[in-house]
């Protein structure tokens, strides 16, 4: 799997305004990459999504070799991983984003599989 650097400004601004548009529950999706660059979202048939919750039906998205992990939203404006989060990151994908009310450009962080913040540049 080659290294995630870099998310392209305008998924950064769909997932921002999908946040927006699910709040109060968790919005989530699945990354997709290229050249190291989150360039897509896919949107997994059948995640359920609460206040504090985004399930995903893993089993459901078809091999793909772009996939690199997944990204929701925290409505409670924190962004940190819980032990829920922590345990998702290490099963599927190596970066994960967490995006925190109120959603903005600078309400998100990027973390690896093991649950360590890394961190993404914003590319046009």
């Amino acid at each position: 799997m080659k290294r995630v650097t870099a998310i392209a400004r305008k998924t950064l601004r769909m997932i921002l305004e999908a946040s927006r548009d699910m709040y109060p529950r968790e919005f989530g999706a699945i990354l997709r990459a290229e050249e190291g660059t989150i360039t897509e979202l896919i949107l997994v048939p059948g995640t359920v999504s609460g206040k504090r919750h985004a399930i995903f039906q893993l089993h459901t998205l078809p091999a793909d070799f772009s996939v690199v992990g997944t990204v929701h939203s925290h409505p409670s404006g924190v962004y940190e991983p819980s032990d829920e989060d922590r345990a998702l990151f290490n099963k599927f994908g190596g970066i994960h984003l967490i995006i925190g009310y109120p959603y903005t450009e600078d309400s998100w962080a990027a973390w690896t599989n093991k649950g360590q913040r890394t961190s993404l540049k914003v590319v046009a």
